[in-house]
């Protein structure tokens, strides 16, 4: 049984990574054919960093990502602080709340923001052009706050609640015992929500398309255009690069998450 697990989880995996290995083969490839490798050449990443609208687009999806995943780590933390402190029988039906944005499908999502800020934008403040670069920093930022509670919220279970009881009995006020003891306790989880609603944002099309104006536009949906006719092969290129980044960025949270439950085994050990 224990070697067909294995059979069957290798299969997956080969079944999920096939495109992309597709893709980044295609992107040192000379023809422009990916059925069919003519030689290998790195022209295509070169290519990329002439082309300014390529980069440009590059630029608005890492200034989007960047400020909406600052922002909801913010937000997000201080929620997860706020939700931890409920009675259990109010965090379960608060949390069920806060799980609806991850459940919910991108495309509702995407059109009830979009129905939103057009209501308000023409309706309330008179706006011909509704949809800007706000309205999609305020979508990405309502879609990543979920990852990042989730993230932080584990991190305040573990960590033991009288050593904040300690921290003001010594003097610290509720603030400053949050900054001494409780932040540092559940920075990992913090890092790593802020990853993930950095990565989620940086790919994000679904609900990015529906928000986004004309005065702004991210890489995600301008590549939604260049399919509805033949791909450069310095997209693959691109493809490549973004790949790699978020690949490195899933990394990095992971290792963080390893110190931290050996940090915690430690602790369970010498207790």
């Amino acid at each position: 049984m224990k070697h067909l697990n294995r059979i069957f989880t290798i299969l997956i995996f080969i079944f999920l990574y096939i495109p992309m290995a597709v893709l980044i083969v295609a992107s040192f490839n000379v023809g422009k054919d990916i059925t069919e490798f003519e030689g290998f050449t790195l022209m295509q990443y070169a290519e990329v960093f002439k082309d300014r609208s390529l980069l440009t687009l590059l630029g608005n999806s890492l200034i989007v990502s960047i400020l909406a995943s600052v922002i909801a780590t913010v937000f997000g933390t201080v929620a997860a602080v706020g939700i931890s402190g409920l009675s259990p029988r109010l965090r379960k039906p608060v949390m069920a709340l806060t799980n609806i944005p991850m459940t919910n499908p991108d495309i509702v999502t995407g059109v009830s923001l979009s129905l939103l800020f057009v209501f308000i934008g023409s309706q309330m403040l008179g706006q011909r052009n509704s949809l800007t670069f706000w309205t999609l920093l305020i979508a990405h930022i309502t879609f990543n706050l979920p990852y990042v509670i989730l993230n932080v919220m584990p991190k305040l279970h573990q960590m033991d609640k009288s050593l904040t009881e300690a921290a003001m009995d010594l003097g610290c006020t509720p603030l400053q015992s949050f900054f001494k003891v409780t932040l540092p306790e559940i920075m990992p989880g913090v890092i790593s929500g802020a990853i993930m609603a950095f990565t989620m944002s940086l790919d994000d099309f679904v609900i990015s398309y529906f928000v986004t104006g004309l005065d702004f536009i991210t890489l995600p949906v301008e590549i939604y255009n260049y399919t509805k006719k033949q791909i450069q092969p310095k997209i693959y290129a691109m493809f490549t690069m973004l790949f790699l980044l978020i690949f490195v960025l899933m990394v990095i949270m992971n290792l963080l998450q390893l110190k931290n439950d050996k940090k915690q085994a430690k602790r369970g050990g010498a207790a």
